[in-house]
């Protein structure tokens, strides 16, 4: 990892987490990824209801709409190994927050002062390392079962595996549209742990592209999984996103959460 110590963007303070898999240094650094991310509109109050009772608004995009990202990663190195996740996640806001007037917009600005964020509803791992940290430094929903990731130029398959049938959960597969050279977004993420809200920022770094969804589109299986069930639960079968985003140059820094009033 020489490489990667004398990058000025991995030098930062750590402080170790012990977990029920090991001790855990935060941030959890991300040397050499890939990434592909489908952002979904869905109907306001589909999304609404899965996070209300987390103390959240939904953000509402125009058209009276809700927005959900499905994102999947392969971390090739990372300082808790090598391992993939997916994850499925609504843009929100805390209740009692003033919702910027451009929430897609204001997601674009710094993040020590942003407020638009995702609420993760789904959070599957393949391996019990990163299930443990997710789970217990977070209170991620992390699952541990395994997933497929294969991205050659625009076209993707990834899928996740149903841990009881042993059949695809989840499927995101198709060739991306016409895009143009894009950056990675920084995230705001939400979570709760012991009770406290917990609010975390990834900074991320690399380049991309930012697509047209071409072919691509979301199967979800008819499995009981709750997984499947959220996913039907917001309108999501069969689902074409409205724009995707790829990359094999994804890095990116997962700090410690702080804990909200």
């Amino acid at each position: 990892m020489t490489r990667w110590q004398s990058d000025p963007f991995f030098q930062y303070p750590r402080t170790t987490f012990p977990t029920s898999e090991g001790d855990v240094e935060l941030p959890i650094l991300y040397y050499d990824d890939s990434h592909v991310m489908a952002l979904f509109r869905v109907e306001y109050d589909r999304a609404q209801a899965l996070v209300a009772e987390h103390g959240l608004v939904a953000v509402r995009l125009a058209g009276g709409k809700a927005l959900v990202g499905v994102a999947f990663y392969e971390y090739r190195a990372t300082s808790i190994a090598d391992y993939r996740e997916v994850g499925v996640a609504i843009a929100v806001v805390p209740a009692g927050t003033a919702m910027p007037m451009f929430p897609l917009v204001s997601m674009l600005e710094r993040l020590d002062t942003g407020t638009v964020g995702f609420w993760i509803i789904d959070l599957p791992v393949t391996t019990a390392a990163a299930c443990a940290a997710g789970r217990e430094i977070w209170g991620y929903p992390k699952f541990v079962t395994p997933i497929q990731f294969t991205l050659e130029g625009g076209d993707f398959r990834g899928a996740v595996t149903d841990p009881v049938s042993g059949g695809d959960l989840v499927t995101l597969a198709g060739a991306a549209g016409p895009g143009i050279p894009g950056p990675l977004l920084d995230l705001i993420l939400y979570s709760r742990l012991d009770g406290r809200m917990l609010r975390t920022l990834v900074n991320t770094r690399g380049g991309g592209r930012v697509c047209m969804p071409g072919s691509l589109r979301l199967d979800v299986s008819a499995s009981p999984h709750p997984m499947a069930q959220r996913l039907r639960a917001l309108g999501l079968e069969r689902a074409e996103p409205m724009v995707m985003l790829h990359t094999h140059a994804l890095q990116l820094r997962l700090n410690a959460g702080a804990p909200l009033p």
